[in-house]
């Protein structure tokens, strides 16, 4: 049989059951395009994720009071915990390879100047903290150098409160109550944006100190340390631990890596990813199961063709092959329309809320048209192969 004649009978074939084989193709299309779709919303929050976790770099540990995972009999039958202290934040400073030490307490406070008035974010840091945080002095200086633990009155604005309280007039200098106790403006931060649904911008930072004292605090919410680049975090992690059980007496805080939370990140977006999979899964099974049943009642309706077939001379491996190719192009064509509405379907979300991200891995395109092509053939070689074994007389007796 000629390739011409062969491709002739297959497209004939096809056209001539237009509507069962849409049918078909779709459930293939459905599942293809429920997959690309599910994992182009996943693959775009994963990588918002990791962007909005990598803003402040990977050379930085946070320290935050209790321990996370918890063994033996309650901490109370040998002593209450301590909790995390300026003290405990220039020890750290002192040690090898760190570059700048955060103590970090935030609370929320009535900020005013003049007649204007906001209730934000109150940051207490250290003077180093837009080196830890990555973020930039726009107007002035950061918070003065000076003894951590007398804080001098000074503050420096985020561009969002420099902007709502003073506007496009002179700042530095200028006087503000944050919680009704004076503040001098030293500095504005540049705009920083948003991180995991917290804006940077809308904020006032004032030195630790003063915060622990504004809000009545004994200890710090969170100590982050900024190390240099070439060090060993595990290694420093350790020391880090060393020095402060020492300080503390037992292992009552917890130290966390930036790589230690994107690998907590990256598990918890492969059982998403993994979850999406099965569901589209089964869809691609619905569809798998849709081609066998049409192929086989396909080999049934034509079996007088198949016997006219093998009567004129066609053998069993072209026989064979003109079912396989028919299943293959209905999960083929089903495949192709599922990759168009799951990639549409992701960037037209995307279009209407632009705020979900979105990020089609080719990888997973490549995957799609595989698995789809895959499918026909697997669907169809039973199918195929019974079409194939007919006799020709018996199958021209059928007719």
């Amino acid at each position: 049989m000629e390739p011409r004649d062969f491709l002739r009978l297959v497209l004939r074939s096809l056209l001539s059951h237009r509507l069962r084989g849409g049918l078909t193709a779709l459930g293939i299309a459905i599942g293809i395009a429920s997959v690309v779709l599910l994992t182009s919303l996943g693959a775009g929050v994963k990588q918002f994720m990791v962007a909005e976790f990598s803003q402040f770099g990977t050379t930085i540990l946070a320290i935050n009071p209790g321990k996370v995972t918890t063994q033996g009999g309650p901490s109370t039958l040998f002593g209450a915990s301590r909790p995390l202290t300026l003290e405990d934040a220039i020890t750290l400073e002192r040690m090898p390879r760190v570059t700048a030490v955060v103590p970090f307490l935030m609370g929320n406070a009535e900020v005013e100047s003049g007649a204007r008035s906001r209730r934000t974010f109150v940051h207490g840091v250290g003077a180093r903290f837009h080196e830890v945080f990555a973020m930039e002095v726009q107007i002035g200086t950061s918070l003065p150098e000076g003894d951590r633990r007398a804080g001098r009155s000074v503050a420096v604005l985020g561009a969002k409160v420099r902007r709502e309280l003073f506007g496009d007039g002179p700042v530095l200098g200028q006087r503000i109550r944050v919680g009704g106790e004076s503040f001098r403006v030293v500095g504005v931060m540049a705009p920083k944006g948003m991180m995991l649904g917290f804006d940077f911008d809308d904020g006032v930072y004032i030195p630790t100190s003063r915060a622990m004292s504004l809000f009545d605090e004994r200890g710090l919410m969170e100590i982050d340390v900024l190390f240099e680049e070439g060090t060993n975090p595990a290694e420093l992690e350790a020391a880090i631990t060393r020095t402060l059980v020492a300080r503390h007496g037992q292992e009552d805080f917890t130290v966390t890596s930036q790589e230690e939370m994107l690998d907590v990140l990256d598990r918890i977006m492969g059982v998403l990813t993994s979850a999406v999979a099965a569901l589209g899964g089964i869809s691609l099974f619905v569809g798998a199961v849709g081609i066998f049943t049409i192929m086989t009642i396909a080999v049934r309706e034509r079996r007088a063709e198949v016997g006219l077939l093998r009567a004129l001379g066609a053998g069993t491996p072209q026989v064979l092959g003109l079912f396989l190719a028919e299943a293959t192009i209905l999960s083929a064509a089903g495949g192709a329309a599922g990759l168009v509405i799951g990639i549409g379907g992701a960037w037209a979300i995307h279009w209407v809320f632009p705020i979900v991200p979105v990020h089609t891995p080719w990888s997973y395109v490549v995957a799609a048209v595989v698995v789809s092509a895959a499918i026909g053939l697997a669907t169809g070689v039973l199918p195929a192969r019974r079409a194939a074994a007919l006799d020709p007389v018996e199958a021209l007796r059928a007719e």
